[in-house]
């Protein structure tokens, strides 16, 4: 029997890559028992990736939908259109006018004019986290460093006030449930409960920054709905959803996934402290060896073959981004080790690829040369605590809930 992809099988959660790497091996296209395609080799994925042709958007799909029946059935009616209206779900030309809007303020030149700030905020907690470690003999780095430290960046950026975090933290954890295919339903009055809350936190902030506009991305996206009708009410806050929760929430698994890595391959770590040029290629090489985000989306719009399979128009394709990322056809026979001065990392595909690549990429990247390569400077006898790290369970956005660590 040839080998399908099961995120049910015993091991998947603390480490689905051998699965991967036998999908890539013996069967990379297939079509899976829930309904849509999956591609799982690196070519295959970014040729779907960057064909134009295909479409994100619920409206391209050809028969039953079980992705818009799945929100219309958790959400209900009243509140089913959240959500619609992120670039993320959008083809040209409204993709293309959202994401121009935003991305004035994700520019290079100003992204790494947030060193300064991104480094202060790391080194005030690293310092808070070793005061907790010396009254403890342990701390959770997701609590005290992965989390904080990206959440605060968007929020800044963002302009939003000071607020609850440790609430508005796990209501965006409740809400990316809705990504995961089975973990929806199982979790759908608590994913209510959450959309409920962070939508009213939103446009509660909306509100008050209409009368108090500055120099920060919700100013300027409240500007461009109000000066140019640019933006209806649902896009406004569904961008500023989209930013606020993808804004932090991917950085926190690279940061996690990205210790928990290094901390299993010594030799690789104590590579990194013994060079410190390692830093920007070694962020690449973590974000390829344990992707944050694992799949992404595409709809055919008409007709596409992949190894000998046709699949119709109007039909799901999931892209396995994290098996792409250790496909042996791309990255050789050491595609499954971890290699901090790999050749080529930074073409992986832990960002997508295409229109849709990432636009907070440059964001994270900075996150994580700052908070991994600080982490790694400033603990080089760093270990995992005897208490095991807790894999959050998803299928997408692949993380844990706690890495207990011992700071040295």
């Amino acid at each position: 029997m040839p080998v399908v992809f099961n995120p049910f099988e015993p091991g998947f959660t603390d480490d689905p890559y051998p699965q991967y790497a036998a999908l890539v091996a013996e069967n990379p296209v297939q079509e899976l028992a829930l309904g849509p395609w999956a591609v799982f080799r690196h070519d295959d994925a970014v040729r779907l990736l960057r064909d134009p042709r295909l479409s994100v958007a619920d409206d391209a799909v050809q028969g039953a939908n079980m992705r818009a029946e799945a929100r219309l059935q958790i959400l209900g009616e009243e509140r089913a259109a959240r959500g619609t209206r992120q670039m993320l779900n959008l083809d040209p030309p409204d993709h293309t006018r959202l994401r121009g809007l935003v991305q004035k303020v994700f520019t290079p030149k100003r992204i790494e004019g947030l060193t300064g700030r991104v480094q202060q905020l790391v080194d005030e907690l690293l310092d808070a986290a070793v005061a907790r470690a010396a009254e403890a003999g342990h701390v959770d780095l997701i609590e005290s460093f992965a989390f904080p430290l990206p959440f605060q960046v968007i929020s800044e950026m963002l302009g939003m006030p000071e607020t609850d975090r440790v609430e508005l933290r796990a209501l965006s954890h409740t809400l990316t449930l809705a990504l995961e295919p089975v973990l929806a339903f199982q979790h759908a009055d608590a994913i209510v409960a959450a959309s409920d809350a962070m939508t009213g936190h939103v446009l509660d902030v909306i509100e008050w920054k209409r009368t108090q506009p500055a120099d920060d991305l919700l100013s300027a996206l409240i500007a461009a709905e109000n000066d140019g009708d640019t933006l209806s009410e649902l896009e406004l806050l569904d961008q500023v959803v989209l930013l606020y929760v993808a804004g932090h929430e991917t950085t926190v698994n690279l940061i996690g996934n990205g210790t928990l890595a290094l901390l299993r391959h010594r030799a690789q770590f104590e590579r990194w402290v013994a060079d410190p040029s390692l830093t920007a290629n070694a962020v690449e090489e973590l974000l390829r060896y344990d992707s944050p985000v694992q799949f992404s989306r595409r709809v055919t719009t008409s007709a596409v073959e992949f190894e000998g399979h046709t699949i119709d128009a109007g039909q799901f394709v999931l892209t396995c981004l994290a098996s792409a990322n250790r496909d042996p056809a791309k990255w050789g026979p050491t595609a499954g080790e971890l290699d901090l001065g790999r050749e080529g990392a930074a073409s992986h595909l832990a960002f997508g690829s295409g229109i849709h690549h990432c636009l907070g990429a440059a964001l994270a990247r900075l996150e994580g040369r700052v908070a991994l390569g600080g982490l790694v400077r400033r603990f080089p006898g760093a270990e995992l605590a005897a208490d095991a790290p807790a894999w959050n369970g998803r299928v997408v956005l692949r993380g844990l809930d706690s890495l207990p660590v011992t700071l040295a």
